[in-house]
């Protein structure tokens, strides 16, 4: 046989595949066999691409090896022949452990056999679009044509996908004809401010729901275990809950959450209130090290700032004496046991297997006691479960001694449980109907039904779905405390950074980010976003809420020579000028004004539309239009003020070709201004940054203008009001404003800049 690495890609791995397989003693023996046995049904040379595909799928995922040759033997006659009869397999011989199997039974679940017929599909979809015709008619290609599929599929589960989709674009193509410019326009943006908008994400999230078992059905989902007592224990869950639909979110306090964390939280929030259930907010304080009371708080507040009110707030720590008898119980049923390997030898990809994993159930009962009690030192003994994870991850560990006191529990506990033990128990403890976690806890499935079957208490189900990443940053807690412990940003809240409390003190509103979480989608696809399509939600909803007001960050500047000194006139400025309706302010006019230094340039240039010495310009809002007079400098030949005559917009002799924004009796403030905080858009990848991180700052991503002016009718803001300067940005109040100053925090520049964040 050839050697495992042309082996492995001789039935179409890549080489980086074949390599990483071959890292895993237990998945590597696992394949040569299954391929052995395939070339002795198909030949030397017969094994393909897709049988490779289907027998890699196969011994990555099969927990059982004694089932491997029956499986190969299906996979290589060409019994098996999809993906999803590969998974209906495997889900059938985890729920039949014992010998024989039933292979009509089998073979019946699996679709073996099965054959879907065009006329069948045709007939199909033509019953799904007929159920769904008036509203396709109305939202013709702006209905979600994904729910076609997902129905048409429903009742045709082992059809070909691509034969689906091709029939459901041929009839909603008869239904609607050629799409028409209407509906090539873009789709109409989703935002939460109205009541008739706010039905878009919630509508999306019922959708998902059609992918979701029902309360009480979980036994119907992949990879469910039933044993003796499931039926049994989901009647008590269904009298507990009444059917309601209960979800959680279950951060860890020991960091400030961010922009990806507000996708977790729309999804569990969202998804139980738009199908009348409930969220409880817990939190996953099992590692009292790095907990603190400050963010134990910090997530309560976001998670209210948008807009989520917990049905309870509850912790892990709430359970701990009873997680501590379900592990007693779990050692008792020969499911765990005590271990002496320290956590350095735990490490990599195929650490040595326990030598005390066989120890005598009483024994290790003894030595859990005595962890309970301290009478060993940290990292002399963890609590170790009996399974292999579904990436390879023998026997995870259940608890582990540390000597620190807790946020909650004081000095009552010196062994802590961690997550692969923690967060399945306490989802069944809370009778959760929908643990909805990211893709990268897929490999925790298994062990989160092994263990509430293997303490036989009620199981929920795990739902995956995808992160959501943004380029130009980083928000892992651990580097973001390096930037603040190096001085790089000012704490958690930098407005540079994207933790949500940054981002609100940014001036980022919550309904912009929701509206952010509900354009990318609550899809199980991972989704990297840039920046700048999150500043465009931040637009579309400040443009309608944050009121104008005038700013001049560069002062000019200009006297007006022929008012009269002491005279003052009050101008009107509308908050909104779309719509006046929405209130005005009152802004004093004097014979002394300011005006962006760049706002005035001595030598015409082509295409500059603003004052020049030749060129008058319009003020806004003032009704006037000034000319220069007389251009007045300093020591140094720069510009420091200018004297200009002013006359009616009316009286003007021509129409200005602008007109610029101004302040008169102005307030001095500090703007900081903002750009990315990084340069390259993976600043954590080695590949672009190979210096790490830290070496990837952007020299430039704050400016701090300590002599800017603003018009007083911002004096009495509060801290996060928001408001667009008008022709400079949308910027917001900091904390660190005072009596005495102002400080303005630019949220996002006036128009996108995919450039600049």
């Amino acid at each position: 046989m050839a050697d495992p690495l042309t082996l492995f890609t001789s039935i179409g791995l890549s080489e980086q595949k074949a390599k990483e397989t071959l890292k895993n003693d237990a998945l590597c023996s696992a394949l040569k066999d299954a391929i052995a046995q395939a070339q002795r049904v198909l030949g030397a040379s017969g094994v393909d691409k897709a049988t490779g595909t289907l027998l890699y799928t196969m011994a990555s995922r099969l927990r059982d090896p004694k089932r491997l040759g029956f499986l190969t033997d299906h996979i290589a006659q060409r019994k098996i022949c999809t993906e999803l009869q590969l998974a209906a397999a495997l889900e059938f011989v985890k729920s039949h452990p014992q010998d024989p199997i039933n292979q009509k039974e089998f073979e019946s679940l699996c679709g073996v056999g099965v054959v879907i017929t065009p006329e069948q599909v045709e007939d199909k979809v033509e019953k799904v679009i007929k159920k769904h015709k008036d509203q396709l008619l109305q939202e013709r290609y702006r209905f979600n044509m994904g729910l076609l599929m997902g129905e048409a599929r429903g009742g045709l589960m082992w059809a070909d996908g691509k034969m689906i989709k091709n029939e459901v674009d041929i009839q909603v193509l008869h239904l609607l004809g050629p799409k028409t410019e209407a509906d090539l326009e873009k789709k109409p943006k989703v935002t939460f401010h109205t009541a008739t908008t706010w039905l878009s994400l919630m509508d999306e999230l019922r959708g998902v729901a059609l992918n979701f078992h029902k309360p009480g059905e979980n036994y119907k989902t992949e990879g469910y275990v039933v044993t003796p007592k499931t039926m049994d224990l989901l009647k008590q869950h269904l009298e507990f809950t009444g059917g309601q639909i209960r979800t959680r979110f279950p951060p860890e306090p020991n960091g400030i959450l961010h922009i990806g964390h507000a996708k977790a939280i729309n999804f569990n929030f969202g998804y139980a209130k738009a199908n009348d259930g409930i969220c409880y907010l817990r939190y996953d304080d099992t590692n009292p090290e790095k907990e603190e009371e400050k963010y134990f708080t910090a997530i309560k507040d976001m998670v209210e700032w948008l807009g989520y009110k917990p049905y309870e707030i509850t912790h892990a720590s709430d359970n701990f004496q009873r997680l501590y008898d379900l592990a007693v119980d779990l050692i008792r049923r020969g499911h765990a046991y005590v271990c002496h390997q320290r956590g350095e030898e735990l490490k990599g990809h195929n650490p040595p297997p326990s030598p005390w994993r066989e120890r005598p159930a009483e024994e290790s009962l003894v030595l859990f006691d005595r962890m309970r009690r301290g009478l060993f030192a940290e990292g002399e003994v963890t609590l170790r479960m009996k399974i292999v994870m579904e990436d390879g991850k023998m026997d995870p560990v259940a608890y582990r001694i540390k000597y620190t006191a807790h946020h909650r529990t004081g000095d009552a506990w010196c062994i802590y449980p961690t997550y692969d033990y923690t967060h399945c128990l306490c989802d069944s403890i809370e009778n959760i109907t929908h643990s909805l976690c990211t893709k990268e806890f897929q490999a925790r499935r298994s062990s989160y039904f092994w263990l509430c079957n293997a303490l036989d208490v009620y199981c929920p189900v795990q739902w995956e779905y995808g992160r959501l990443n943004l380029t130009y940053t980083v928000v892992s807690k651990r580097k973001i405390i390096k930037l603040v412990e190096e001085g790089t940003v000012r704490d958690w809240d930098d407005p540079r950074l994207f933790t949500l409390t940054a981002l609100r003190r940014r001036g980022f509103p919550s309904e912009a980010i929701n509206n952010f979480c509900a354009k990318v989608g609550v899809t199980v696809a991972q989704a990297t976003m840039e920046p700048h399509m999150l500043e465009s939600c931040v637009r579309d909803v400040l443009n309608d809420h944050a009121p104008r007001a005038m700013a001049v960050l560069e002062p000019l500047k200009v006297t007006i020579t022929n008012l009269p000194e002491g005279i003052q006139n009050d101008v009107r400025v509308p908050d909104f000028p779309a719509n006046e309706f929405m209130g005005s302010h009152v802004v004093p006019f004097t014979r002394t004004i300011f005006i962006e230094q760049s706002d005035f340039r001595e030598v015409m240039e082509k295409g500059y539309k603003r004052l020049t010495p030749d060129q008058p310009v319009g003020l806004r809002h003032a009704g006037y239009v000034v000319s220069v007079q007389k251009v007045i400098k300093d020591a140094q030949g720069r510009v420091v003020e200018l004297e200009v005559h002013c006359c009616s917009s009316h009286e003007a002799a021509e129409k200005p070709k602008a007109f610029i924004h101004w302040v008169s009796e102005p307030q001095k403030c500090e703007i900081r201004l903002y750009e990315r905080l990084f340069l390259h858009k993976n600043p954590e990848d080695p590949s672009e940054v190979p210096g790490g991180f830290l070496s990837d700052i952007n020299p430039n991503s704050l400016q701090v203008i300590d002599s800017a002016l603003v018009d007083i009718s911002v004096s009495k803001a509060k801290v996060f009001d928001k408001f667009q300067f008008e022709r400079v940005g949308y910027f917001a109040l900091d904390p660190d404003s005072t009596a005495d100053k102002l400080v303005f925090n630019r949220t996002v520049t006036l128009k996108e800049d995919p450039g600049k964040m």
